[in-house]
């Protein structure tokens, strides 16, 4: 109880980077390659890709600093993102950030123990599980799932199930690291679930909009 107190505390503190701001039509044309995964207006249709559209601007420029500084690996974004400047990310971020995000479908077919798995989700989503340490998502990216932009919270709402139950994984094992994640908070979180959570979490949160 102690931890799951301490981790809702830490949703309330707020970046205070300062960023001096993108072009979003700079940012269109520069997010031509992007477009080939993340879809031209930043709704990938691939659900092993992230929908941008609509991703907070200051959480879109440290994950592409990330990728740059190879901080957080991943071998399709390492490439793209290492000749960008400071002002290209910033572009982008612009750009992605100002796209109308599309809306998702949970899979009302996948069961667990014959419980709708995005039921179980809902339940985990805004309750957390106090048995196990794991609390609410909604704490830090609310109840609805849009984030919050200036703790650069991430908007999970509408995001691809198979994509978010990855990441989710990734913070689980230590392989999405971790100067992207406020005090290790999300590797402390995920440590607590289990697959079923997760993946249930995850196909909960592609049905939010």
């Amino acid at each position: 109880m102690k931890k799951l107190c301490c981790l809702l505390g830490i949703c309330l503190l707020f970046v205070t980077n300062v960023y001096a701001g993108g072009d979003p039509q700079a940012g269109k044309q520069k997010a031509t390659p992007c477009a080939a995964c993340h879809g031209v207006d930043g709704n990938s249709a691939n659900p092993a890709w992230p929908k941008l559209a609509g991703q907070g601007e200051k959480y879109l420029i440290d994950q592409l600093q990330l990728f740059k500084e190879k901080i957080r690996i991943n071998t399709l974004m390492n490439p793209q993102a290492v000749n960008l400047s400071e002002q290209d990310i910033q572009d982008l971020a612009a750009y992605f950030a100002g796209q109308s995000p599309s809306t998702g479908t949970a899979d009302p077919e996948k069961e667990f123990q014959g419980k709708k798995l995005y039921v179980i989700g809902e339940r985990i989503y805004h309750g957390g599980n106090a048995e196990t340490g794991v609390p609410a998502c909604m704490s830090c990216h609310g109840p609805a799932g849009v984030g919050n932009v200036p703790a650069k919270f991430p908007r999970l709402a509408g995001q691809h199930s198979v994509y978010t139950a990855a990441q989710l994984r990734a913070y689980r094992s230590g392989a999405r690291y971790q100067t992207d994640d406020n005090l290790n908070m999300m590797k402390d979180i995920s440590n607590y679930m289990t697959d079923t959570e997760i993946d249930a979490v995850a196909e909960y949160i592609s049905g939010l909009y």
